[in-house]
């Protein structure tokens, strides 16, 4: 298994307890989204696979190790094998979009070549192909502060398809676009994932897209795991459980997501 959590739990610092007694394992080729509404525990989950967060309780194995019981380096090592994407991109304002692309691998190049990516993009073409993915090609010496929200999270994935890291996750990847928009590039992603046989996992509050895009899904409501199952084993009672109190159970169901009405991704 590329991800297994068993008992996982954590607490923030201020004593919020946001996941407990997680029991999660997903294969290296496996497409899961996560879903839940806001408070869930879906993001933090997400740090807790990005390392940017340790588990309070319980083991975690990423990538065959457990990033408790590894020092700085290996740490940063195992990191640079992770890419993260997130819902508002850390982009710097006055940077060029090439090289916030080029970013994506400034943990896998040496000092030298890091600062001088900085400096003076290396890999122009590399940028500009994984820019071309997204229908970005034409912003590659944009500046990061020009960009809509939507053109802004599509640098952001490109940065991290330009990593090629051996794991992807995708908090609210695409919240910031229009549904063709949200649609193609939830498209792309998961023909990436395919393509290099790597996990993607993607926190998602359109329901809809998760269940058309993701063959597996994860309810998550109150920092635990509510249902895990195919896409297609969904039903709107689990929807309905999922949201309770909430209205979005039958949100859902109005845009098509009950398993009777939902369309299929032609490209799983």
């Amino acid at each position: 298994m590329s991800i297994s959590l068993h008992g996982v739990g954590y607490t923030h610092p201020n004593g919020t307890l946001a996941l407990k007694d997680i029991r999660l394992d997903i294969a290296a080729d496996e497409q899961v989204a996560i879903i839940g509404s806001s408070g869930a525990g879906k993001t933090t989950l997400l740090k807790l696979l990005a390392t940017s967060l340790l588990a309070s309780r319980g083991e975690l194995q990423l990538l065959q190790h457990d990033p408790a019981q590894l020092g700085r380096a290996k740490l940063r090592q195992l990191r640079s094998r992770i890419g993260l994407i997130h819902q508002s991109p850390p982009l710097p304002p006055r940077q060029r979009v090439v090289t916030a692309v080029l970013a994506g691998r400034l943990g896998q190049w040496s000092l030298a070549r890091a600062c001088l990516s900085l400096c003076y993009p290396t890999d122009i073409q590399g940028a500009r192909a994984e820019l071309a993915r997204l229908d970005l090609a034409d912003k590659l010496f944009a500046r990061c502060d020009q960009l809509s929200g939507g053109q802004q999270q599509r640098v952001g994935i490109a940065r991290v398809l330009y990593q090629q890291s051996d794991l992807m996750l995708a908090d609210e990847p695409v919240s910031a676009m229009d549904p063709v928009l949200a649609e193609h590039t939830l498209s792309i992603l998961g023909h990436v994932a395919r393509e290099r046989g790597i996990p993607l996992v993607a926190s998602l509050h359109a329901v809809e897209l998760a269940l058309r895009h993701f063959p597996r899904v994860i309810g998550l409501r109150a920092g635990e795991i509510l249902f895990d199952k195919p896409a297609d084993s969904v039903s709107q009672q689990d929807l309905d459980a999922l949201y309770v109190n909430t209205g979005l159970g039958e949100l859902a169901q109005q845009h098509g997501a009950t398993t009777a009405q939902r369309p299929r991704n032609p490209c799983l």
